[in-house]
């Protein structure tokens, strides 16, 4: 048994924290795809938000990091800690990323890893390409600005 597997087994509740990973993987998920959506209809309504640049910022960060893992081939941290988190309480893993799984349940269809290289990158050139499209803008500091 490795290091990190004993780790995981000296955490209270394995199952709970695995299902809380889960969520929070669900939760940045939907935090990119839905935020890119919004981030164009905004930028069409003229919605402020959405040039916050802390939010886009953390929004890029976060595809920006899904892009190389994939281009290197690694799981995301998130699938891994999920996985050994079920196997430290005794519960079934998937074999395969969080995305892959999902979507092939969703879909009922089992698409090769190649596709999902190929979609996370045009999905991370479209969140940058809204960067240049809409850019973040800082507050002005400026009370005359501020009266508009």
């Amino acid at each position: 048994m490795n290091a990190s597997r004993s780790l995981y087994q000296t955490l209270p509740a394995p199952g709970l924290l695995a299902d809380l990973v889960l969520l929070l993987h669900g939760l940045i998920v939907a935090f990119v795809v839905v935020g890119l959506v919004l981030f164009i209809i905004g930028g069409m309504r003229g919605w402020f938000w959405v040039r916050n640049p802390w939010v886009r910022w953390v929004h890029l960060v976060t595809i920006g990091f899904v892009v190389i893992q994939t281009w290197l081939g690694r799981l995301c941290p998130l699938t891994v800690w999920e996985h050994e988190l079920r196997l430290a309480a005794g519960q079934p893993v998937h074999d395969q990323g969080f995305i892959e799984y999902w979507v092939s349940a969703l879909i009922f269809h089992d698409l090769p890893g190649w596709v999902f290289l190929f979609g996370y990158t045009v999905f991370g050139a479209l969140v940058a390409a809204t960067w240049w499209w809409l850019p973040p803008r800082q507050r002005s500091s400026s009370p005359k600005d501020s009266v508009r």
